[in-house]
Parts: structure tokens; C-alpha cells; sequence
């Protein structure tokens, strides 16, 4: 947002990540902002929204209006408003910029959102059932945004990720027996196997870099609309083996100084990483050696 003009329908989007991550309905502010259910879904649309009204909104969704605005960062305390927001900015995405653990849920096959669910299940407690389905549909919709947008994704790759993958298999917690280890460990090999058959298939949309240095642990995704940096987001959620998409907190921003410090680090250990075919035989020598 530059200082003569205002993204209404980058405010609109950032209203229903926020309603989403407070999990609230269009009718709960509706009601409780005293409007119609049809204006909450012309304010997230983009619609001319008044200042008085951001403000109440701001309140109720437990942010700043500054964050609403796009002059802040944003936070978000779980998943399923976090990856509302993903999902926004990868529709606008001409190429990202991803360091995801173990790496990109994007580049995950289609079975794996099953296979998340039940390590999801595993490893959370009842009372976060409501947010983790709410957060699996709109990995759903990513995923299909994805496949039709199909945004250039170069992904940094650690490699003791995905040995820490492959060693441990696609489990919610640790207390799984010893035959459903060992078909999670199969099935956590058929999603590296399905990332090898991307790269050789679709090597013009899809780079990775898998290096073997350490990386952070908070994973972070550059966005661009072709050499524009659109936003920075980090984050602690976790959607690999061990996943977690209740507990930490996400931030989005636009500062030029935080994306140019991201952008350092990632083609520092881009640059110094096994990249194409020599990538592509790493991971299979890795797969080999969990045979």
C-alpha cells in the first residue's frame, strides 16, 4: 500500500483471515457489529469500508487497525487463519520463495491432507477438533488454488528434514506401535518419492535447493508478483510428521527491511545447496538409505 491509495480488497482479505483465526462466523460479527450478514461478505470483498467500522472490527477480532490497514505486521495465533491468509497471497503469486518443513505443502501429494488428519488427530487434544477441520479445508483450497494458479515455487530444502521424515514416518506423536510406525514410515517415502516425480515432470514451475546446513525452525515463504516482494511470512506451524497447527504464532508483513533480511538468508543457502539433477539424486539416495 503506498501513501495515495488504499487495497480495500487487501483490507477485505485480511477481515476474513482474522474473523476466520478468531473463529467466528460472518453472522457472529454481524450481530455483533449490528449489520447485516450480506455486509460482512461485501467488507471482506474488498467493498469501501468506513474507518469507524474497521475500528470496531479491529476490536472485535483482537488486532490493531494498523494490522488491518497493511501498515503493521500481522499475527495470527493459529493455523487455520494463517493459511486463510496463504492462501490470499498465493493466488496473487507469480513465483514464492519457501522454507517449509520438511518442504512445501504444496508440492505434497493428494492423498496427504488424509494423512494429516489423522496425525492431526494423534496429536492434538479434543477441544481443537473445530480448528483443525477448519484449518484442513482451507488447506484443501490451497492445494486446489495451486493447481489451477500453479505460481513458479523455488523451495529451500533441509535435508536433515527429510531424514528426520523418512526416519520418523508421517506420525502424530511417538506413541504409535511398531507396525503403524513402520507403514508411516512407508508413507512418509511415497511423499518424497511423489516430490521427486514433481521435480522431473514439472522442472520449469518447481525448483528446490536442499541443503545441508542448519536452517531455522521457524519456516518463512517470500511472496512475488514477478520481481515485486508482496509479503513475508513466518511461521512455528508445523504441517510434516509431529505436525501442529493450534499452538504459536504466525506473522505476515510487507517491510522492506524484514524481506530483504529473508531474502539474504535464503539464496545464502540457496546458492551453497544441491540444486537440480543433483538435488533430485540426493533425495533419492536418501529414500534408498530408509529402504
Amino acid at each position: 500500500m503506498n501513501k495515495t491509495t488504499i487495497d480495500y480488497i487487501a483490507i477485505g482479505q485480511r477481515l476474513r483471515a482474522y474473523r476466520i483465526a478468531a473463529s467466528l462466523k460472518a453472522e457472529d460479527v454481524a450481530k455483533r457489529l449490528n449489520i447485516s450478514r450480506a455486509a460482512v461478505y461485501r467488507l471482506e470483498k474488498g467493498e469501501l469500508i468506513k474507518i469507524e467500522t474497521l475500528d470496531r472490527l479491529a476490536v472485535l477480532l483482537d488486532t490493531s487497525l494498523t494490522s488491518l490497514l497493511g501498515v503493521d505486521n500481522e499475527y495470527y495465533s493459529s493455523g487455520d487463519g494463517f493459511f486463510e491468509r496463504m492462501k490470499q497471497l498465493e493466488e496473487q503469486s507469480s513465483h514464492i520463495m519457501s522454507h517449509f518443513d520438511p518442504f512445501s505443502f504444496l508440492l505434497m501429494s493428494d492423498n496427504y491432507l488424509q494423512h494429516l488428519a489423522t496425525m492431526l488427530a494423534e496429536a492434538n487434544l479434543p477441544q481443537d477438533s473445530v480448528k483443525i477441520a477448519a484449518t484442513l479445508a482451507i488447506l484443501k483450497e490451497r492445494k486446489q488454488n495451486y493447481l489451477t494458479h500453479f505460481p513458479r515455487i523455488l523451495n529451500l530444502i533441509g535435508l536433515q528434514n527429510v531424514e528426520h521424515l523418512l526416519h520418523l514416518g508421517l506420525i502424530g506423536n511417538m506413541n504409535v506401535s511398531s507396525e503403524q510406525r513402520k507403514q508411516r514410515c512407508y508413507l512418509a517415502k511415497q511423499e518424497v518419492c511423489h516430490l521427486i516425480d514433481l521435480l522431473e515432470l514439472h522442472g520449469n514451475k518447481i525448483e528446490i535447493a536442499i541443503t545441508q546446513e542448519s536452517i531455522p525452525s521457524l519456516t518463512f515463504q517470500i511472496f512475488y508478483q514477478q520481481q515485486q516482494p508482496l509479503a513475508l511470512a513466518v511461521s512455528p506451524f508445523r504441517l510434516g510428521e509431529l505436525p501442529n497447527v493450534t499452538t504459536g504464532i504466525a506473522s505476515i508483513t510487507a517491510s522492506h527491511e524484514a524481506i530483504k533480511r529473508y531474502q539474504q538468508l535464503f539464496h545464502r543457502l540457496w546458492q551453497n545447496s544441491a540444486k537440480n539433477q543433483q538435488a533430485i539424486d540426493l533425495l533419492k539416495t536418501t529414500v534408498m538409505r530408509y529402504e
